[in-house]
């Protein structure tokens, strides 16, 4: 407890000085290991959701920073009703090396899934992660991106009939909606969204990123 007790103090002391939300957002991140302290990280979970909830912080969600089999989706909407945001640390997290290019992956949809379907993107803010040393930069930051882009899409395009059947407690209409929405064709909305805002639609993108990899990249010491 004593750690405890002196990264409190010191985080008080951190926030002693208030600066305009307008300009910064403080918020305070957990972790469930760290190097050379696996058995014991003074920062945990309960740690910095208890200071986030007892100071009004922003309390950051890393999805790589818990169990490997640990999903953070459906921490989000517990976690919203006593802080005033989320600040969200969208992660691929592989064993325990948590920052790695972020997949389109169930976990990510899932996360898309619950801030929409609760109406929660106002009060999140999403940071992404793209560190894999054996992929290209650019690439990585481009798949990434694009892949949370489509996550929250898909969220957006879910039929409203899956919501209002689970309001009206019919989980059998909430479960065939739900598996019915995997089929949707929600790739062609997404090939129009990027021909309306003027970007490669597909991995048209990547011959692009290949051209500047052999004309900018390759010749950097």
């Amino acid at each position: 407890m004593a750690p405890r007790q002196r990264l409190a103090d010191s985080l008080d002391q951190v926030f002693a000085k208030k600066i305009d939300p307008k300009h910064h957002l403080d918020a305070v991140e957990c972790k469930l290991f760290g190097i050379g302290s696996e058995s014991y990280v003074v920062g945990s979970h309960e740690f910095y959701m208890g200071y986030a909830v007892k100071n009004q912080k922003l309390l950051c969600l890393d999805a790589g920073h818990f169990h490997p089999t640990e999903g953070i989706a459906d921490k989000l909407s517990s976690a919203l009703m006593y802080v005033p945001e989320i600040l969200l640390h969208v992660s691929r997290g592989v064993r325990w090396d948590s920052d790695h290019v972020v997949t389109l992956d169930d976990a990510l949809q899932s996360i898309a899934a619950e801030l929409v379907r609760n109406n929660l993107l106002s009060r999140t803010h999403i940071g992404l992660d793209f560190f894999d040393a054996s992929i290209n930069r650019i690439a990585a930051w481009t798949i990434g991106t694009r892949n949370t882009l489509k996550a929250l899409m898909m969220a957006l395009l879910e039929p409203a009939a899956l919501r209002n059947s689970e309001s009206s407690g019919d989980l059998t209409a909430r479960l065939a909606f739900m598996e019915e929405s995997k089929s949707l064709p929600w790739g062609a909305v997404w090939d129009a969204y990027c021909e309306s805002q003027n970007v490669p639609v597909g991995s048209d993108w990547l011959s692009e990123v290949k051209t500047y990899e052999t004309n900018v990249l390759s010749k950097r010491a």
